[in-house]
């Protein structure tokens, strides 16, 4: 038996060896944190200092098991402490390994989420990244929490011996889970499917079940969908991928909007396009790339005038749809109140002349 303190008990060496293990690889840790912070606040770039607050935590700890695992040898544990060791390193270092995955996978996506700025003006190409990036951050975290769930499991010797009985039934039982989770693999599939045809992205302006709102965040089996009154519309992935919607944000955020009026046939329709032709240049909402006023529909009592503007995003193009039908109504109630439809005769109504007899 190997005695680390001469003279001493053998539990008193091996605390004190223990002790000094750990508080040793506390401080190669800090050091090096240290001198990582310090040369990380020396660049340009948010890569490194990301990437050190991810995985300062977990390595923390890795450097501890690891420097224990170094010096278990040397103390000469008895047979059964020695057996107590091996289990609890066999579930404490899987675990900790898959928690610095994670904590990897964490880095990246927020290195990218970083990287792709959403506040620009055209940020298409930013959101597809982020779209990707968060889609696969989370296939990749279920992938690693399996891995490091089996790795644990098969460092337990019952479990790992009953796991080789029930071989022999596993294809049974896995047809008999795939057909109950029928319904969540779909939207699984369907989830990593979305991360590469991209049919819908973060922050896309989207009409789905009759609802207008954005694409607030992208699970592996659902989708939350943003309303315009701040409701969120859970749709599962497989939504998407089966049925038709809107996407006004698919190439461009850049869109056309239209106002629509039902005038009388006699409306001066020239006088009304002048007017909305200042109308539209006057707002700031518009991004100055088109606009016109059309009659695109003709009916027994009335015409369909319809308006169309551009506006460099859909909630911009909303707000200038609504600018520019005030405007023109309240121009046709002031200056020309014959455009409005006549749909109710005005009835003069005589009284009779009052008899008198005699």
């Amino acid at each position: 038996m190997m005695t680390l303190i001469p003279g001493a008990p053998h539990w008193l060496a091996a605390t004190f060896a223990i002790s000094v293990t750990i508080v040793g690889a506390l401080l190669i840790h800090r050091t090096a944190m240290f001198v990582g912070t310090r040369t990380a606040r020396r660049t340009s770039t948010v890569v490194d200092d990301m990437m050190l607050e991810c995985l300062s935590a977990p390595v923390r700890w890795l450097l501890v098991m690891f420097a224990l695992s170094a010096v278990a040898p040397a103390l000469d544990l008895p047979e059964g402490l020695q057996i107590a060791w091996r289990r609890i390193l066999g579930l404490v270092m899987p675990a900790l390994l898959g928690w610095l995955a994670i904590r990897l996978l964490g880095a990246t996506l927020r290195i990218v989420q970083a990287q792709a700025d959403v506040t620009v003006e055209d940020n298409l190409r930013a959101r597809r990244r982020r779209t990707r990036a968060s889609i696969l951050h989370r296939v990749a975290t279920f992938v690693v929490v399996g891995i490091t769930f089996c790795l644990m499991l098969m460092s337990i010797p019952s479990i790992r011996t009953i796991g080789v009985t029930l071989i022999a039934s596993a294809g049974l039982a896995a047809l008999a889970i795939g057909a109950a989770a029928q319904p969540a693999l779909k939207n699984l599939i369907g989830g990593l499917q979305m991360a590469f045809t991209e049919p819908i992205r973060l922050d896309d302006v989207v009409i789905i079940g009759g609802e207008w709102g954005r694409i607030e965040d992208i699970r592996l089996t659902y989708v939350v969908v943003r309303i315009w009154d701040d409701r969120r519309l859970v749709v599962p992935v497989s939504k998407f991928l089966e049925e038709s919607f809107q996407n006004w944000t698919r190439e461009t955020s850049q869109l056309l909007g239209s106002v629509i009026w039902y005038l009388d046939p006699a409306a001066d329709i020239d006088r009304l396009r002048e007017k909305l032709g200042e109308v539209v240049r006057a707002n700031a909402r518009w991004d100055g790339r088109f606009f016109n006023l059309q009659v695109t529909d003709s009916k027994p009592d009335a015409i369909e005038v319809r308006a169309l503007m551009t506006a460099r995003d859909a909630a911009i193009a909303f707000d200038l749809r609504c600018d520019v039908r005030e405007a023109m109504l309240a121009f046709m109630r002031k200056e020309m109140p014959e455009a409005f439809v006549r749909n109710r005769a005005d009835l003069a109504v005589t009284q009779p002349a009052a008899n008198s007899d005699g």
